[in-house]
């Protein structure tokens, strides 16, 4: 489905129409290709950070253009222009390059298709669309957007032995256009909203800092309303105080709680790129060929959903027109599944799950999470740290490491507390978590009732291209198979 404000935009404003757009594929598929894709995208960005009580910098940033890929066999080809102009799009498209492929064959068959994949139209039928097409940038004025930063500035500096304050605005708001060899044009609009919070103490010359923040697909006024505001600034502060007390962080091995919501940045990394159809297809993750083979604890269940309204990994459509859905990773330790894209689909003979993701019209597409998280247990947060007699307990991450093809990760956290004899001792710093993704599944004892995703910071990095997802879980124990490093 066209909508009409897409059409608009980004096809009458270039005098392009969709017949153009049609016959552009047409084209392709006369050099003998597999699948082919158009995809059209105009983007819009703006951005304010404030330090040491001024606005440093401020920024806005309009591009457009077109990508023009074809698909032959394994083989992927892409051409991309920043001029939405007929006669520049159709010399890219005489002009691509198609390398003669030798055939080969699929892996597995059309009979192991994920029965879960939408249909490609039938959200937009129902008009079930996940998040408003409201553009953030143009919500309130500019004035309006720098006293929300000078308001964080304010509330922070009025707790004791705050000496800075970073605080970065970021909306963006895309409009995209999709048509691929089916001829049926889809289309999307993606607001995008991400607050930063950093705040720096000094306590008698020592020296600490803490960070949170938010965002998502969803309105200004719902996103960055005064509570949340100042739920992230004390919290930010808190994470700093925290710091002031924490000691070298022990070292060895020993049961690990890792904490609900963020979190799962080490779900996302150590498991999830390893679940991704283009590391299985090549057989380089250590998921490769385990459908239906345990890999984690029966307490285990981990799904990726690209279709949660409002969140910040969550899309209408993928970035090649096929609708975004709820995919089944993990069922109680049990591999049911990998995350697709239409070249690793067709390769596997199965179909896209929704997953096919690239960063702008100048990327292709690649298998990506969107939200990926591990669903609710039966124990209370208490009850999983009250039963660890001498252990971590991590409740957040600044980012780590990961091998895909022997799962081995690294990971530091950022905040993180002794447990002794069933209560959080003392904070500590300094703490890195070494381990194996799929063993650690293996390991998993208990799994709370209070799974919550992040709130809504997540950038994943693959292949130099970034995107914004979600990750969450509930408080976990692990019991075995991570090292702590420390001081």
């Amino acid at each position: 489905m066209l909508l009409k404000q897409v059409e608009q935009n980004l096809l009458q404003a270039n005098e392009l129409d969709v017949e153009f757009l049609r016959a552009m594929v047409q084209k392709l598929m006369l050099k003998h290709i597999d699948f082919c894709d158009l995809y059209l995208q105009n983007s819009f960005d703006e951005s304010f950070t404030l330090d040491e009580g001024i606005i440093k910098s401020g920024g806005f940033a309009v591009d457009s253009g077109i990508g023009v890929r074809a698909i032959c066999h394994d083989k992927s080809f892409l051409s991309y222009t920043n001029s939405l102009n007929a006669k520049i799009i159709s010399n890219l498209v005489e002009n691509i390059f198609v390398e003669p492929v030798a055939k080969i064959d699929t892996i597995g068959s059309k009979s192991n298709a994920n029965k879960n994949s939408l249909d490609r139209y039938s959200r937009y039928s129902d008009g079930q669309f996940i998040y408003a097409s409201d553009n953030p940038i143009y919500a309130i004025t500019g004035d309006d957007k720098v006293s929300i930063l000078r308001k964080i500035d304010q509330l922070c500096r009025q707790q004791p032995y705050v000496t800075n304050v970073i605080a970065s605005l970021s909306l963006e708001y895309d409009e995209i256009c999709i048509i691929n060899n089916d001829l049926s044009p889809m289309s999307d609009i993606r607001p995008l909203i991400h607050l930063s919070i950093t705040v720096i103490i000094n306590k008698n010359n020592k020296v600490e800092k803490g960070s949170s923040g938010c965002g998502g697909r969803d309105l200004m006024s719902n996103t960055l309303t005064d509570e949340i505001i100042k739920y992230h600034a004390d919290r930010a502060y808190n994470q700093a105080v925290l710091k002031l007390d924490a000691v070298d962080a022990p070292s060895g091995q020993m049961p690990v709680v890792l904490g609900n919501g963020w979190a799962a940045v080490i779900l996302h990394e150590a498991v999830g790129h390893g679940l991704e159809g283009d590391f299985n297809r090549r057989g380089s993750s250590a998921f490769t060929n385990k459908i239906g083979q345990q890999v984690a604890s029966e307490n285990v269940t981990v799904i990726d959903e690209g279709c949660i309204p409002n969140r910040r990994g969550s899309l209408n459509i993928d970035d090649e027109g096929n609708h975004t859905q709820k995919t089944v990773l993990i069922e109680n330790g049990i591999l049911r599944g990998y995350m697709f894209d239409e070249l690793n689909a067709r390769l596997m003979g199965t179909k896209s799950t929704g997953n096919g993701r690239r960063e702008s019209f100048a990327c292709s597409p690649m298998p990506r999470m969107t939200n990926t998280y591990m669903q609710d247990g039966k124990y209370e947060h208490d009850e999983i740290i009250a039963s660890v007699e001498n252990g971590i307990y991590a409740e957040s991450f600044d980012g780590g490491q990961v091998d895909i093809t022997s799962g081995q990760f690294v990971f530091n956290a950022s905040v993180a507390w002794v447990i002794k004899n069933g209560k959080l001792a003392y904070p500590v710093k300094g703490s890195a978590l070494v381990g194996n993704g799929p063993e650690c599944l293996k390991n998993v004892s208990m799994v709370g009732n209070n799974s919550s995703l992040d709130s809504g910071i997540g950038v994943c990095g693959k292949n130099g291209q970034s995107v914004p997802v979600g990750v969450g879980q509930p408080t976990i124990r692990i019991d075995s198979g991570l090292v702590v490093g420390g001081g």
